[in-house]
C-alpha cells in the first residue's frame, strides 16, 4: 500500500474504532461494563475513570456490581453513575454498588437502534470526508510535485474509493450487528 494512501487508512480505521466505543456504550438490555467507560470519578481531587478506583463484575445478566478499593469513594462514585447519561439509579449497601438494568420496551429498542444509526451515518461523513481531504491533497501533490502524474493521482484517487468502500461496508456490518443485539428480546 502506497504511503499517501496509509495515513487515510490509518485515519479511517480511527473512524471504525471511534463508533465502535460509540456502540459499545449503547447498553442492550443486559449489562455491560463498557456502558461505565466513560463514567470519571473525583479521586483525592483528580477525575479518574471508574475502571481505576474499583472492581467491576457482572454477577447477572443485567446488573453490574461496582467494588471500589476504598469505601469511602462509595458516595462519589454514586454522584458520578447519577449525574451520568445512563439513566440508572445506583443501589448501594454501603460496601458495594449495584447496577440493576431494567428489560427495555419495544419503543426504547427502537430509540436506541436510531441512535445507533445515527452514530453510523457520523461515521460514515468522517470517512467520507477523509476520502474528500485525501483526493484534495493527491489534487494539490501533481500541482505542486513534477514527478506526480495525473495517472498517478488517478490510481490514488481509485485507492481512496477502494478504500472508503471497504469501511462504509465495515461500518454498515457493525450497524447491523448492533441493531440485531438491541432488537433481540
Amino acid at each position: 500500500m502506497d504511503e499517501k494512501i496509509k495515513i487515510y487508512d490509518s485515519k479511517m480505521t480511527k473512524t471504525i474504532a471511534s463508533m465502535e466505543s460509540d456502540l459499545a456504550a449503547i447498553r442492550a438490555g443486559r449489562a455491560n461494563p463498557h456502558v461505565l467507560d466513560r463514567i470519571t470519578v473525583d479521586y483525592y481531587g483528580a477525575p479518574t475513570p471508574l475502571q481505576q478506583v474499583a472492581n467491576i463484575t457482572v454477577p447477572e445478566a443485567r446488573m453490574i456490581q461496582i467494588q471500589p478499593w476504598e469505601t469511602s469513594l462509595i458516595k462519589e462514585i454514586t454522584k458520578a453513575i447519577q449525574t451520568s447519561d445512563l439513566g440508572i439509579n445506583p443501589n448501594t449497601d454501603g460496601r458495594v454498588i449495584r447496577l440493576v438494568f431494567p428489560e427495555l420496551t419495544e419503543e426504547r429498542r427502537k430509540e436506541l437502534v436510531k441512535d445507533v444509526r445515527k452514530k453510523g451515518e457520523a461515521a460514515k461523513v468522517a470517512v467520507r470526508n477523509i476520502r474528500r481531504d485525501a483526493n484534495e491533497s493527491f489534487k494539490k501533490l501533481e500541482k505542486t510535485d513534477e514527478s506526480v502524474s495525473e495517472d498517478t493521482v488517478k490510481e490514488l484517487q481509485e485507492e481512496i474509493q477502494k478504500l472508503t468502500d471497504k469501511y462504509i461496508k465495515e461500518i454498515d456490518t457493525r450497524i447491523e450487528t448492533k441493531t440485531k443485539e438491541l432488537m433481540t428480546v
